[in-house]
């Protein structure tokens, strides 16, 4: 844990240090460095989940994957950031990188935590770095409007955490993960209790986000620079996710009777956003939401508590995490040619940039669940405990899964096929660096599909 926490540390002197031509060349290739020592939290030995254990840190076939995940998107961010910011001051470029750096190492310290006030610590402090890349680096001047939204939604959320966690700590004495899955039941028959099951569950469904409480992701996402919607998409909402798996067996018997409007709205959502991802005009947008869509997934499985599920929650989370980014990354090689993110003035660009249209076409069935990727993997796990949960249930997630598929191919078709619009003529081929930050998106998509037990959890 120490060697890759570490590293993280030490790529911000070398950002500030590295000479001015060497930058972005520097910065990528010790992040990629740090991400290929990150995978060996992988491995693990048959006799315990538990790994890399410190009195404050730990990695678990949990946390690993998520962990990994952190570590392989900074030097993705890097890349598709280049040609975005290498026109700002040099200093600027320097504080950009650095933001990125210190967002992967509170999410490192947030996913390696065995106290949970040291979780929820690091699980705020994200908010800073993302504040920042998206008011500062956005596109347009709306972009102060989506942070407000973006820091509200959340700390909202996130306040009655605390006093909850808190209250916990009182009355247990302790709030290490290690423990609270093996202390005694609480007492929880009361109307207060019922509030701090709520306050303690509202901050991550907040975060993932629960259909209802989103309204700041497609904001956020929209105004966001192409590393801001990446690392929102792949990791940020991931945390959500996480802190449920990790919080709920301590609120188990009340979870069984409070939870059930929560899985109706994630599962609603799954339709409602769907249909939404129909109607959008937005290329941006269009992802953002159906990225709430495959959350409601995520939520509803967790919130049932089966091992199906949460392993199918798991698999999903890391699946989308790699599909949504490559989709973002995709959106961006478009706008940084057109300028535009509108799908009606984007169009037909196969003609246009035709390998560009090949990663389109993987990103697209990736995102609705093509197989044997893992993103099908984990929907059948969800779907399936969902419906050994309750058999209505199949009805809301067979409708969402056919109307996941409509509006994917919606977007291939838009962007990719039809006649080229005349204002199309003049665009500039594609860069090796595109296709490089693409194939590392889909190659560990394709590649778990070999070994996808590494990502689902079976130790703990």
């Amino acid at each position: 844990m120490l060697k890759v926490l570490f590293s993280t540390i030490m790529l911000v002197p070398i950002v500030w240090l590295a000479p001015s031509a060497s930058l972005w060349t520097s910065a990528l290739s010790s992040s990629f460095l740090v991400a290929l020592f990150s995978i060996s939290w992988l491995a693990f030995p048959q006799t315990s989940s538990l790994v890399n254990l410190s009195p404050y840190m730990a990695t678990d076939p949990l946390s690993a994957p998520l962990l990994v995940l952190t570590c392989w998107l900074l030097p993705l961010m890097i890349l598709a950031s280049q040609n975005h910011v290498s026109h700002d001051p040099l200093s600027r470029q320097r504080l950009y990188i650095s933001l990125l750096v210190f967002l992967q190492l509170f999410l490192i310290m947030a996913f390696g935590a065995t106290e949970l006030i040291m979780f929820y610590i690091m699980f705020e402090a994200t908010l800073v770095p993302t504040l920042f890349i998206i008011t500062r680096w956005g596109n347009q001047k709306e972009r102060l409007a989506a942070g407000t939204y973006f820091l509200f939604y959340t700390l909202a959320g996130s306040l009655p955490l605390l006093v909850a966690l808190l209250l916990l700590s009182d009355d247990l004495g302790t709030l290490s993960m290690l423990v609270l899955s093996y202390s005694s039941p609480l007492s929880l028959s009361t109307l207060a209790a019922d509030l701090w099951w709520l306050a303690c569950v509202m901050a991550f469904l907040v975060k993932m986000p629960l259909y209802g409480v989103h309204l700041w992701l497609p904001k956020a996402h929209v105004e966001a620079p192409v590393a801001g919607s990446m690392v929102l998409a792949a990791v940020l909402l991931k945390l959500g996710g996480y802190g449920m798996i990790r919080i709920l067996p301590t609120l188990q018997p009340l979870s069984e009777k409070l939870a059930y409007p929560f899985i109706a709205l994630a599962l609603w959502g799954i339709v409602m956003t769907g249909t939404i991802c129909l109607r959008q005009t937005d290329l941006k947008s269009l992802i953002a939401y159906s990225s709430v869509s495959h959350m409601g997934l995520v939520a509803g499985a967790i919130l049932i508590q089966t091992p199906w599920g949460l392993t199918g929650a798991l698999l999903l989370m890391v699946a989308h995490g790699l599909a949504s980014s490559a989709l973002f990354c995709l959106a961006n090689t478009n706008y940084e040619r057109l300028h535009t993110r509108t799908m009606l003035l984007a169009r037909a660009l196969q003609v246009a940039l035709p390998l560009i249209s090949v990663w389109w076409f993987l990103g697209t069935l990736a995102n609705l669940a093509l197989p044997p990727l893992p993103n099908l993997m984990g929907e059948l796990f969800i779907i399936s405990s969902l419906f050994h949960w309750s058999k209505l249930s199949l009805l809301v997630t067979g409708s969402g899964t056919f109307i996941t598929a409509a509006y994917s191919l919606y977007l291939f078709l838009v962007t990719q096929r039809g006649r080229v619009p005349s204002h199309l003529s003049g665009l500039y081929p594609t860069y090796t660096r595109e296709h490089l930050l693409i194939s590392l998106h889909v190659l560990p998509l394709l590649l778990l599909v070999l070994k996808p037990e590494i990502i689902w959890g079976s130790h703990w």
